[in-house]
This record gives structure tokens, sequence and C-alpha cells, in this order.
């Protein structure tokens, strides 16, 4: 009996061993690919990621590439290795669990996933960038941060705002940094009884002096606009050279202090608002403050 069972184990090893030598080239090859495909991968990723450092300004996101991209080389590598075995079943399996599973995160991580996706998109874009000044969804500051999911405002006063990066590329956007050149519009109203081709060269003689340059090929406009209740209307636009909002409030505020310091000096009034009201029948009021 224990002969027996000897004898059947003799056979059934000699038979395993017959089969794993029989197949031995083939576990060599698939370890040789398993082997080359992680020190590939380690090449790859350290390709990538200085490729992508002097493309992408957030290193996060440089890192995160160069990991997918490494981890897909060797995911290859994992296939051809079973394909040299003759696994192939278990690869079908394999493919299939992974896609089911892939299915199941992408659900439970939608709205992450579409985040970090347009986070990488965002790293990417030359039309936006840490430091620009930008406008979207009523929120206007500076770009201080593109992370995976989501950007960071800086706004004028101080404070911060988080934005997820999805919402930031289904929205529209306004970049000040994009260009250096910005147009600042101003209103303003004279009495009157003034002289406005006077108030028209004044204020066009002003602008060029103070905000004229050779870099802006445009020159300012001036129009009169409307006849107020109290004064007659006119608007001025001109360029200046600016990538922020601060620099438009700054070149408003001093042609608004010149501007009037100059209309003071020809006597040129700005108006309060002012009502006048006529009485038609004078006779019948007289009377009536009389008695």
């Amino acid at each position: 009996m224990i002969q027996d069972t000897l004898t059947n184990f003799s056979n059934q090893f000699g038979s395993s061993w017959d089969a794993l030598v029989s197949r031995l080239p083939e576990i060599v090859l698939a370890l040789v690919i398993l082997t080359g495909s992680y020190f590939l991968s380690r090449v790859v990723y350290r390709v990538t990621h200085k490729v992508l450092s002097s493309k992408v300004d957030q290193k996060s996101v440089g890192r995160l590439i160069s990991q997918a991209v490494s981890a897909l080389v060797v995911f290859l590598g994992l296939f051809m290795a079973l394909q040299a075995v003759n696994l192939g079943k278990s690869v079908t399996g394999l493919l299939a669990g992974a896609g089911i599973s892939g299915l199941v995160l992408g659900l439970a991580l939608q709205g992450t996933l579409s985040n970090t996706i347009s986070g990488i998109v965002l790293s990417l874009r030359k039309n936006i960038r840490v430091g620009d000044w930008i406008e979207t969804m009523d929120y206007k500051g500076e770009v201080v941060k593109i992370a995976l999911n989501y950007l960071v405002l800086k706004e004028s006063d101080n404070n911060i705002v988080i934005i997820p990066n999805k919402t930031i590329l289904e929205s529209p956007l306004k970049n000040y940094s994009q260009t250096t050149k910005m147009r600042v519009v101003l209103q303003c109203g004279v009495a009157y009884d003034t002289d406005l081709e006077k108030v028209r060269d004044i204020t066009l003689n002003l602008i060029r002096e103070r905000f004229g340059s050779t870099r802006i090929e445009e020159g300012p406009e001036f129009f009169f606009t409307e006849f107020g209740s109290s004064s007659i209307r006119f608007l001025c636009r001109f360029w200046i050279h600016g990538e922020s909002g601060v620099d438009k409030l700054k070149a408003r505020s001093s042609l608004i202090m010149e501007l009037k310091k100059a209309l003071d000096e020809e006597g040129i009034v700005i108006p309060f608002p002012i009502r006048t009201l006529e009485f038609r029948n004078r006779e019948v009021l007289e009377s009536e403050f009389t008695l």
C-alpha cells in the first residue's frame, strides 16, 4: 500500500517535473519580459517626467502622468509575459476583471476623476498659468495654484477662492494676463454752458500726455453721449499697458484726479445733479402764498 502511494507520487512528481522542464524556456522568457518591462518603465518615467517638467508648472501633475505611463509599460510587459507562458485565458479574465473594477471605480469617483482630468488639462494648457489674473463666475483674482482637482484664486481683497477644475473648464474665463494691453473707460459730465470742443481738447491732450505710449497704436477716443438731467455727458476710452485689474483702477483714478484739476483751472464746472421746477400758473401760486 505504501509502496503504491510512493509510486504514484513519484510518477506525478516526474510528470510535473517533465512539464516544468519542457516549459522552462517559456518561463525564462516571461521572467525576462517582466524584468525588461520593469527597467523600461523606469526609463520611460524619467524621460516623461523630464519632458513634462518643462511644459507643466505643477510637479504633481507631471509625476502623475509619468507614473501612469510607467504603469502602462509594466502592464503591457505583464500581458506579454502571460502570453509567453500560454496563459491567454488568464489574461482575458484579468482584463475582464480590470474592466469591471475600472467601471465601478469610475462610477463611484466620477466627480473626483473629472476634476483630476480637468486639472491635468489645465496644467497642459498655455492660456492659463500660475500668476495670471483671471475672471470667471463673478470671481476675479490671481491664480496662485493649479492642483490636481481644484484651482486656487486670490482676490484683490486677499480672499482665497477654491474652484473645482471641472467648473473652470466648463465656464467662460477672462485672462487679463494674456495681453499686456488694457482699455480704460471713464464717463463724466460738464455744465450746459460749457465750450464742448474745449472739454474734448483738454481731455484728449491730458490722456496723450499722461498715458501715451509709442507701443500702443490706438489713440484715445472721446464721445459726447447724452444730454443728462444736469450735465452733458461724455465718455473717453484709452489703452494702457497692464496685466491686472489693479492697473486699470490706478489709471482711471489718476485720470479722474488730473482731469478734475485741469477742468478747474479752465473754469469748467462738473455740476451736481440739479432739478429745475417750473410752475406755469404763477398768478395762482403767488395768490396762495399771499394768503
